[in-house]
């Protein structure tokens, strides 16, 4: 079953409320009243947050900083990040922890590379480079820095470069892409633009891909516009995504091996002119999304909730939106979203990442050039 939202942006756009420096917003949920405090500010486009085993947090600026954060400060930006092109939608992207962090330090960062790093002559792509992080202080550096991915064909658009990084229960990497701007290389199998792949932790391709004929080796799926949330489902190790639509037509797909999800053969939005893309909503052999949002929110992070704080919403997904300006709750019964919950409408800004903490409280980013990390949990916690 797949519910459309009609209704979310219109009501985000009657709500102007915008959050001050240090302001604590309260909102009433189905879980009862929610508090979103400031921990910190004066963050640079933030883009991804991850929290550390010592009850700090990690988090990327996408002009091209990694930076802890530990009692409301940023400290020194950590050495030794890549080089990036910090331009348009590009820049430092996402951050993932590798699963033994705790032991080996080791890290991977996805970003958008100026062609001279790759060694290329033009052009910009997505990759990812697999480092240790070493912390010293309030700052530390990176070691053994090794790019184990990146695009096969860069280009000059400073648009659409997805990417989130998931680790799979095997230890493998997940990571989405986003079509480049140019919406026909996500249908073109050996263009890995549009398409998630995965790939080892040192970049090698696993030997059970799916190895569709014609397709690159290191795609997992196909047909994808600009995927800029994704997570696990632990009970079953799925692979959970959301992706922007053009004008309209935001998606939730469960991205699953061998399948080609659609874009731009079909679609719910259509062009920014106004005109229709591709052929209309469904064609067979094309994957359908569990959800979609017409009028867009712009999804940006994706995380299920898991936590003894709001025991209501196990299992649910969480979403941020950036157009939106909203904290979004998917109510799930196994791949089936059956309601939506709009939170924080208009209070907060563009909500860039949600990630669930160790201690059951929602962590978001704000993409704004004086961007917050917010904690979000019920009023009193």
């Amino acid at each position: 079953m797949m519910i459309r939202l009609v209704a979310l942006s219109t009501l985000i756009a009657a709500t102007t409320l915008i959050a001050s420096p240090g302001q604590a917003q309260n909102v009433d949920s189905s879980a009862g009243r929610l508090n979103a405090a400031i921990l910190v500010e004066g963050l640079e486009h933030p883009w991804a947050l991850a929290f550390l085993p010592d009850g700090r947090f990690l988090v990327t600026e996408r002009p091209g900083r990694l930076v802890v954060i530990e009692d409301g400060a940023a400290g020194t930006p950590i050495e030794g990040v890549p080089q990036v092109e910090a331009r348009g939608q590009g820049g430092l992207l996402d951050l993932a922890l590798a699963p033994d962090f705790a032991e080996t330090g080791q890290i991977y960062l996805s970003y958008a590379e100026p062609a001279e790093a790759a060694g290329l002559q033009r052009g910009t792509g997505t990759a990812v480079m697999a480092a240790r992080l070493v912390l010293d202080g309030d700052g530390g550096r990176l070691e053994d820095q090794n790019v184990i991915f990146r695009m096969n064909r860069f280009d000059n658009s400073n648009r659409h470069f997805g990417s989130r990084i998931v680790v799979g229960q095997d230890g493998n990497l997940f990571v989405t892409l986003g079509d480049r701007g140019t919406m026909d290389r996500a249908q073109d199998a050996a263009d890995l633009a549009g398409g998630v792949v995965r790939i080892a932790p040192d970049g090698s391709i696993p030997a059970d891909n799916p190895r569709i004929e014609n397709w690159a080796p290191e795609f997992w799926s196909i047909g994808h516009r600009n995927p800029q949330g994704a997570t696990l489902r632990d009970s079953d190790g799925a692979l959970f995504m959301v992706e922007h639509g053009a004008r309209g037509g935001d998606e939730l797909n469960r991205v699953e091996a061998g399948r080609n999800y659609g874009w731009p053969v079909i679609t719910y939005g259509r062009d920014y002119s106004g005109l229709p893309i591709g052929v209309g909503q469904q064609q067979e052999g094309l994957e359908q999304p569990l959800h979609y949002w017409d009028p867009s929110i712009s999804p940006s992070g994706l995380d299920f909730y898991q936590g003894s704080l709001i025991p209501d919403w196990d299992g649910d997904l969480l979403l941020g939106g950036l157009s939106g300006n909203v904290l979004v709750r998917l109510d799930m019964e196994g791949d089936e979203v059956v309601a939506e919950e709009a939170l924080f409408q208009g209070q907060l800004g563009r909500i860039r990442d949600v990630r669930v903490g160790p201690d059951g409280a929602i962590y978001l980013l704000t993409d704004a050039p004086n961007g917050q990390l917010i904690r979000v949990a019920p009023e009193g916690e």
